[in-house]
């Protein structure tokens, strides 16, 4: 079993989500009482957010650069970036070190792939449904991405900063991604990828009228996967 390496801490709401998946992936397949060989190094997210909301993302990529070295250094055989907007520096951490970085949409596609489903709805933080880094990579894969107007946006953004990445799920917050993810079918998606690791702690199934695709399970399950490889 090789040792995957996650980059973590962005939430660690979501983190939890990893690591509890990787190991139910792995017990799963191997069975009796095998877990996962991971490594977890967990930054402060108080020391990322303000990068993020300035746009500096090149001090952004040089501190998720530096957690990727020292997953090296611990045996990580695999690197992963626990969150959906932080891929923007994807080509950073890839930089730092010579191991391999399984990206969160190249996984997501694949599963978007398999399913049939070529259009479809993204909420995400604010950078992630706006910015290219995501909606190309999704796009390379051949998979359209539709993302609610300004206003929708916008509540979509706040749910995940005030509340999903404190714990918070309230049923405001479910209300507001209820009501995106209709819209987002009544466009013609037909699933919506929750593309932040946060909102899959929010809504199920039952919240929306089009399959989810949860970005955190879909990632943690595809780097267990990798471990067990050839």
């Amino acid at each position: 079993m090789k040792t995957i390496g996650l980059i973590g801490g962005m939430s660690w709401e979501s983190t939890v989500v990893y690591y509890q998946e990787i190991n139910r992936r792995i017990a799963q397949t191997l069975g009796g009482v095998h877990s996962a060989r991971i490594v977890v190094d967990s930054i402060d997210f108080a020391e990322l957010v303000p990068l993020q909301e300035r746009g500096d993302w090149d001090a952004a990529g040089q501190l998720l650069a530096g957690s990727a070295r020292r997953l090296a250094a611990a045996g990580a055989d695999i690197v992963l970036i626990g969150a959906n907007t932080m891929h923007k520096v994807a080509a950073d951490v890839e930089a730092a070190t010579t191991l391999p970085l399984l990206h969160i949409a190249d996984a997501t596609a694949a599963q978007l792939r398999a399913d049939s489903h070529t259009r479809v709805g993204l909420l995400g933080t604010r950078y992630t449904m706006e910015q290219a880094f995501y909606t190309g990579r999704l796009a390379e894969h051949g998979i359209e991405t539709l993302i609610p107007d300004p206003g929708g946006r916008d509540r979509v953004h706040r749910v995940i900063y005030d509340e999903l990445c404190k714990g918070v799920f309230s049923e405001a917050g479910r209300t507001i991604y209820r009501a995106e993810m209709a819209a987002l079918a009544t466009r013609g998606a037909s699933a919506i990828v929750l593309g932040c690791t946060e909102i899959g702690l929010l809504v199920t199934g039952d919240d929306s009228p089009v399959p989810l695709f949860d970005t955190a399970l879909i990632h943690a399950q595809a780097a267990a996967d990798w471990a067990l490889g050839d």
